[in-house]
């Protein structure tokens, strides 16, 4: 693949870096943009540069004429026996997912068979530098991996999920790194990952892609467990603390889902994607950028009574 120069880079691309750089440079042991953009310099189809020029397109023709009209800047509904796009509405636009990137950081921890029982102490690494968002998880908590892998699936705990991409077999770089290859590796061409909790917001995917994922993560038993689990009690270095899902559809229980994971930062708005049985349906929902979390889950109960009103 041909590489290009950063002088020859947009303006628009160059102005996300600049703001980028800085909060890279705190990770622990690498300079993870750095690093990566050294490896994979950007080209003219590479995805973080699409989405930094891209501007609003127009509602593809189907989510017009469907009669399923939803909040959310992209949406997808897959039939996960057959294949099927049962709806889709700017599913192949590239946009920020925010914390769903902890599915792709989910698969790559458990594919390296680390001992999930091992305790991985919270350092001040883990602090969000980039966003300022807190997190019940002092300094000094020690977890085991695998509370981690629950508290970062189910409660999207930024610091639990970056404890496991800092100790990592090679550290923080050689995560990303695997995280970008297990992207390519199951076809999501137009995804691109920048560090593990998805504060980012050049980690960067499509509906269509984010459906890929979604099939892959549901393949390990850990990660449905964990993300539709509704509580979870840890003690931290501040005493015990109680977590509950992101989710409101689990937390409600009203739907049989098999797999989710919610996610926010401003850039990519109130996102999520659900792996559910819904009208004997084995169906796979991926919604972006809706502006609220009501609406959110509004958008998912309309595709619900959509369903049903097409099989009427």
């Amino acid at each position: 693949m041909p590489t290009c120069p950063l002088k020859h880079l947009r303006p628009a691309l160059l102005l996300g870096l600049a703001f980028l750089l800085p909060s890279a440079r705190l990770f622990a042991d690498t300079d993870i943009l750095g690093q990566f953009l050294e490896q994979n310099m950007l080209t003219s189809s590479d995805p973080i540069e699409i989405f930094a020029e891209s501007t609003i397109h127009p509602t593809n023709t189907q989510a017009i004429t469907s009669g399923l009209i939803l909040s959310s800047q992209s949406a997808l509904v897959v039939n996960n026996k057959t294949g099927q796009i049962l709806y889709q509405k700017n599913a192949d636009r590239i946009m920020p997912i925010a914390s769903i990137s902890k599915l792709m950081s989910a698969m790559v921890v458990l594919d390296a068979n680390l001992d999930m029982n091992e305790t991985v102490t919270i350092t001040p690494d883990e602090i969000d530098r980039l966003k300022g968002t807190g997190s019940r998880l002092a300094i000094g908590t020690a977890l085991t991996r695998k509370e981690l892998l629950h508290l970062s699936l189910m409660s999207s705990e930024n610091r639990a999920t970056h404890a496991l991409g800092r100790t990592y077999p090679g550290g923080m770089g050689a995560f990303v790194a695997a995280m970008n290859r297990k992207a390519q590796s199951l076809g999501m061409y137009s995804s691109r990952f920048y560090e593990p909790t998805g504060l980012n917001f050049q980690n960067v995917s499509t509906a269509k892609d984010l459906s890929l994922m979604v099939n892959a993560a549901a393949q390990y038993p850990q990660i449905r467990t964990n993300s539709t689990s509704n509580y979870a009690s840890v003690q931290t270095k501040n005493g015990q603390q109680n977590y509950k899902n992101s989710n409101a559809l689990v937390r409600e229980g009203m739907w049989n889902i098999e797999l989710q994971k919610t996610g926010y930062i401003r850039e990519a708005g109130r996102s999520m994607v659900v792996k559910a049985n819904i009208q004997n349906q084995p169906v796979t929902i991926v919604l972006l950028n809706s502006p609220t979390s009501a609406t959110r889950v509004n958008d998912a109960r309309k595709i619900e009574s959509w369903m049903l009103q097409q099989r009427s």
